[in-house]
């Protein structure tokens, strides 16, 4: 099992990733994004669980969950460049419960965020408008780039997991062929013929 210990560590960039994606999405209140990310970081933990302790079910479940991570990434790049009638507008990703927007379209590279009073507007009193301008990269191509860049980790995560699993096949099939056609089991006693016995018992 040298392996073991060199393979346990695949999943590692991808927590790393979800961790540091779930902190900026936190702060943007995308409850959607949470909540997926929530469920990447316990696969990603139950896959290297199972690398670590040699459970292939658990790395199974973590390459099956890669192809789900996948789907959703792409839904989310498909969602920020409003592919399909999508909006980035939109309060999908909050769940309709806040009009809050990703963290970054207010705190990309090189924005600056200016807040306007609104309270010479009648019915807008004690409100404020917020605009950002000065921002080196659009937001959404930020969050495209996110995304992008775990697809790749999980792909990357897909065929070391897909791997590993053959790795422990292979040792399993490999112990099983040795142990299991042992013309004299472990648990075989060489018995003394019996006339010995009886001799052994008469003298």
């Amino acid at each position: 099992h040298g392996c073991r210990s060199y393979n346990s560590l695949f999943p590692s960039p991808s927590q790393l990733a979800a961790l540091e994606r779930q902190v900026f999405d936190f702060l943007g209140y995308q409850w959607a994004p949470i909540l997926a990310n929530f469920l990447h970081i316990i696969i990603v933990i139950l896959g290297l669980f199972g690398t670590i302790q040699y459970r292939p079910r658990y790395i199974v479940v973590y390459a099956i969950w890669t192809a789900v991570w996948v789907t959703w990434n792409i839904f989310i790049i498909c969602f920020y460049l409003e592919v399909g009638g999508l909006s980035k507008d939109s309060e999908l990703l909050t769940f309709n419960i806040s009009r809050h927007q990703s963290w970054w379209s207010e705190n990309g590279p090189g924005c600056v965020r200016k807040e306007a009073s609104m309270s010479g507007i009648k019915g807008l009193d004690n409100h404020s408008y917020i605009s950002v301008i000065g921002c080196a990269l659009e937001y959404r191509y930020i969050e495209v780039m996110h995304s992008s860049f775990q697809i790749l980790i999980a792909l990357v995560g897909f065929v070391y997991a897909c791997y590993v699993v053959s790795v422990f096949t292979e040792e399993e099939d490999s112990f099983d062929f040795i142990g299991g056609f042992d013309p004299f089991p472990l648990y075989h006693v060489n018995e003394k013929p019996t006339n010995l016995l009886f001799k052994q018992t008469y003298l």
